[in-house]
């Protein structure tokens, strides 16, 4: 009666196992940070390396496309993926801009100030700076803040649909469906 449990417990973890819509797990990986934005650069496991350099100039990016689309992407996958490493471009480039203007200025009024200047009146200085930075900046980091939010909605929302795509795929693959729906006769 135990053996009976356990090999029916079994069967359904295959099965649940089959059905789900993640089958291979994903080793993304984080890199070092970067010496100026400070990110923390993702390489996705899922994007396919980069050909060879080509000498032909082209305006896309053809590297983000697969030359023969696999039956195991949909439409979805593929503008999920373009959208992911566009919302990190965005991220990236703005906190490189950002940090790099930041430091900068943080420079100059250091330099602005004489080599007798006492510990107190660098701290003052760079109180100011601080200040009227983050008052500069308050129009751009809320631009850049609304940009990032809309894209990452839009990311979340594409990931979700690549997940159901990828969900209903193995589904159709188990039951052995048809894209329409019917069983396919073996």
């Amino acid at each position: 009666m135990l053996s009976l449990a356990r090999q029916s417990s079994r069967l359904l973890s295959r099965s649940s196992r089959v059905l789900h819509a993640s089958a291979r797990s994903l080793r993304d990986l984080i890199g070092p940070p970067d010496p100026i934005s400070h990110l923390r650069p993702i390489i996705y496991d899922d994007v396919p390396t980069p050909p060879p350099p080509s000498l032909l100039h082209h305006p896309y990016s053809l590297a983000e496309f697969d030359p023969e689309p696999s039956n195991n992407e949909s439409a979805h996958e593929l503008q999920w993926k373009l959208q992911r490493k566009q919302l990190d471009d965005l991220n990236q480039y703005f906190w490189l801009d950002s940090n790099i203007r930041f430091e900068s200025g943080k420079k100059a009024v250091l330099e602005s100030l004489p080599l007798t200047a006492s510990v107190m009146d660098k701290e003052n200085a760079l109180s100011e700076f601080y200040k009227h930075w983050l008052m500069q900046e308050k129009p751009r980091l809320e631009e850049y803040t609304h940009a990032y939010r809309t894209r990452n909605v839009t990311v979340v929302v594409l990931a979700a649909r690549a997940t159901l795509d990828r969900f209903k795929r193995r589904l159709a693959n188990a039951f052995n469906l048809s894209k329409d729906g019917t069983a396919l006769r073996k």
